[in-house]
């Protein structure tokens, strides 16, 4: 069964902290990169850090030295610890696999998870 819950987030002033996880179903998580995305109201989806098995990371300039993502393999979980928040940071987050944007629109998404950062 395909699934994607993701957790973690809230509210918070800016300059705070939020972690948030992803437990994924094995079919999405197995050996494929990770990643967390976002989408803040009228604006598309955006990549923000992925992760490969290794635990390689790569960040969106927006964000890097602020998150940091991390997985447990064992767990089928993805970790996106997120710092210095800023209200621009405010939107919906998900997890995937990492995919190229073409294809946001064809697969399973799952709720998300809203983070509001307040000034």
């Amino acid at each position: 069964q395909v699934q994607l819950v993701e957790s973690g987030g809230g509210s918070v002033q800016a300059g705070g902290s939020l972690r948030l996880s992803c437990a994924a179903s094995r079919s999405i998580f197995s050996v494929n990169t990770m990643a967390w995305y976002r989408q803040a109201p009228g604006k598309q989806r955006d990549l923000v850090a992925f992760i490969n098995y290794a635990g390689t990371t790569n960040y969106a300039d927006s964000v890097k030295g602020r998150f940091t993502i991390s997985r447990d393999n064992a767990k089928n979980t993805v970790y996106l610890q997120m710092n210095s928040l800023k209200p621009e940071d405010t939107a919906v987050y998900y997890c995937n696999r990492y995919i190229g944007a073409q294809e946001y629109g064809y697969i399973y998404w799952g709720q998300g998870t809203q983070v509001t950062v307040s000034s």
